[in-house]
């Protein structure tokens, strides 16, 4: 399986394989809002090489300090389980690494994050936008990042 970086001619098969995944939910709007962001990186755009998922990170702070915000991350329903997320997830983190991030946090399942590495993110002090968010809100640590409030690229704010 080749995961590679997005390129334009791959952003309408994101947005439909985003809208398949999420069930039209705002996350592929919300991907091309983050496109037109100073907060898009984009060499942590990558897709699975068909386009049969996708995952994102771009420009977030814990506190002053600069992070990443993972997500959204898409499979197509049809290969869900199939091995593309587990990919998409160690290419991105191995890139954020790469590229000298201190850490990368993300809203979802503790169950299946903890395999990459994630933990609580309250274990390290970072704090979620809305505190609602806690028991799903996770970041995974590349070297010392001060506690504080997690701010995602503006684009969230709009959800």
């Amino acid at each position: 399986m080749l995961i590679r970086r997005e390129t334009p001619a791959d952003i309408s098969a994101i947005r439909d394989v985003t809208n398949l995944a999420f069930k039209d939910g705002p996350e592929a709007l919300l991907i091309d809002r983050l496109r037109d962001d100073p907060g898009w990186i984009p060499e942590l755009s990558l897709v699975e090489d068909g386009v049969l998922g996708h995952v994102v990170c771009t420009r977030g702070y814990a506190g002053s300090v600069p992070a990443l915000g993972l997500g959204p991350i898409a499979v197509h329903p049809s290969h869900q389980r199939s091995g593309i997320g587990s990919a998409l997830m160690h290419a991105v983190l191995g890139a954020a690494e790469a590229r000298g991030e201190r850490a990368v946090v993300l809203l979802g399942s503790p169950d299946y994050y903890s395999r990459f590495g994630f933990r609580m993110a309250s274990e390290f002090g970072i704090t979620p936008p809305d505190p609602a968010w806690e028991p799903y809100f996770q970041a995974r640590l590349f070297s010392d990042v001060p506690a504080g409030a997690f701010r995602y690229a503006e684009p969230f704010n709009r959800l």
